[in-house]
């Protein structure tokens, strides 16, 4: 512990950020580094805990606290404070593949149960994070690890998201021959077209990719498998295979006037043709849903209603309404929500930010749902008419009679969340599905039922975190390397 008082003698100091104005200007990320001065300040608080929470990954009454992948925190923060740049990435990788991600979307799980969070602001621990990955890059150290032994055995990982990548990034370095099949025309799966650029550039992932596939790592894009490419070829051809398809099958809203209603699509496929589009041909080719000039409501307050947000804002839209089905949380801790515990409290995210300095106001509506979906006579959406939601006497969450209200809407986004994975890929494997829409395995274990088929990520757990996708796919691929060598070093 380089500096016991740190943490007593630096406040807080974020990454400082474009004005919401300036940045709705372009799809560019908005977030600037700190000087190598302050950097190392930012490391120096950091209190090097007995106990360090920020990294355990416990889950407390139903909710993530510290880092699912158990980073060690206090090591490379204590390697922050000192300039050494090549010891706080070395102890950086050992458990995370991928802080280049992690340090951009994660939300920060680690801050949650910082203990000088508890009296005071957390350490910028994964801003640190990220500052370690970028200057690693920037300095030479990310080259290669080409493995110097192959075992001969081939995996086939289907799907290049999170989970995928970090399940190919351990077995390929364990010595194993892996491809990675991918539907879509550029791999990272919802890294690559399910967050805006603006949140995670997407030259960060093809330059991920581009290292991987330098270390030995097969990328076969636009290959659908399960209807390009058949299960039984893949059983044939390699010796394991793992499913990382996602939990892609979003959740769709129950309403009057939706079948026949056009202008509303889910936000998934919004935010991957706008991403597909500004990549292909800077929104020229016009392959994209563009909200410019329209009323735009937003159903679903999560990060994916948020990133929404900020990119119908881009694009000029007239107004923005998000809307949020349970009440607003709190602004501070409840008593019955103490540290260490994930605080349910009421955030202002960058989508958020952006909408109130344009329009004045939180674009959220709380305990707010969709009764019916307006149209006219050509079927076009004009209008939705809402409805309040609370709690009655027997304590059930109902429609408040009389609170029903019609809201201006040429573009209706629904950002509902996922009842899990697309069914063919399991279907084409014989993998059975849970209730949830994932593809079931014994408790804490990834192999499914079919012998040498594995899987991991949110197809395995359901909808989650960027951060448990790496977390599954490094277990997994530990599992993998199990069934192929009969034991496993990782």
């Amino acid at each position: 512990m380089g500096k016991p008082t740190g943490f007593l003698e630096y406040d807080r100091c974020a990454t400082p950020a474009r004005a919401p104005q300036e940045r709705l200007k372009d799809f560019e990320e908005f977030h600037s580094a700190l000087s190598e001065e302050e950097r190392r300040r930012q490391g120096a608080r950091c209190m090097n805990c007995g106990v360090p929470f920020c990294q355990s990954g416990m889950m407390l009454h139903g909710m993530a606290t510290g880092c699912p992948l158990h980073n060690l925190i206090p090591e490379w923060n204590d390697e922050v404070f000192h300039g050494n740049t090549w010891h706080a990435l070395s102890r950086l990788l050992k458990t995370n593949n991928f802080p280049e991600f992690t340090g951009r979307v994660c939300p920060a799980l680690c801050e949650v149960a910082c203990l000088c969070g508890v009296e005071d602001s957390p350490v910028t621990i994964r801003e640190n994070e990220l500052a370690i990955i970028e200057k690693g890059f920037s300095d030479g150290f990310m080259q290669p690890r080409v493995p110097a032994v192959r075992t001969e055995k081939r995996v086939a990982i289907v799907g290049s998201g999170p989970a995928g990548l970090a399940c190919a990034d351990m077995l390929n370095q364990r010595g194993h021959r892996v491809t990675v099949y991918e539907k879509s025309d550029r791999p990272g799966g919802l890294l690559m077209y399910g967050i805006p650029n603006m949140k995670l550039d997407k030259s960060v992932v093809a330059r991920r990719v581009s290292l991987m596939q330098e270390e030995g790592v097969r990328f076969l894009t636009s290959t659908d498998v399960g209807r390009d490419v058949s299960p039984q070829t893949l059983r044939e051809q390699f010796d394991a295979v793992v499913l990382c398809c996602g939990a892609g099958r979003p959740r769709d809203i129950q309403t009057e006037g939706r079948e026949a209603a056009q202008g509303v699509y889910f936000a998934v496929d919004f935010l991957t043709r706008n991403t597909k589009s500004y990549l292909d041909a800077r929104f020229a080719d016009g392959n994209f849903i563009n909200a410019k000039d329209k009323h735009v409501v937003i159903v679903g307050g999560g990060d994916t209603g948020n990133d929404c947000v900020g990119t119908v804002l881009r694009h000029g839209c007239k107004s923005v309404t998000q809307l949020e089905m349970m009440p607003q949380p709190p602004q501070a801790r409840a008593e019955d929500n103490p540290w260490p515990e994930y605080p349910r409290v009421c955030k202002v995210d960058y989508g958020q930010e952006e909408a109130i300095a344009v329009f004045g106001e939180d674009p959220r509506r709380y305990s707010t749902t969709v009764k019916r979906i307006l149209t006219d006579d050509s079927g076009a959406v004009t209008a939705i008419q809402t409805v309040k939601m609370a709690f009655d006497a027997q304590n059930r969450y109902v429609p408040v009679s009389g609170s029903e209200e019609e809201i201006a809407c040429d573009l209706l986004l629904i950002a509902a969340g996922f009842t899990g994975c697309e069914p063919y890929v399991p279907e084409a494997f014989e993998v059975p599905l849970s209730a949830r829409g994932t593809v079931q395995t014994a408790a804490g274990h990834y192999a499914t039922e079919v012998p040498g088929v594995f899987t991991a990520g949110d197809m395995h757990r359901g909808q989650s975190l960027v951060v448990w996708a790496i977390a599954e796919g490094r277990e997994c691929a530990r599992e993998v390397d199990r069934f192929l060598e009969g034991y496993s070093n990782m």
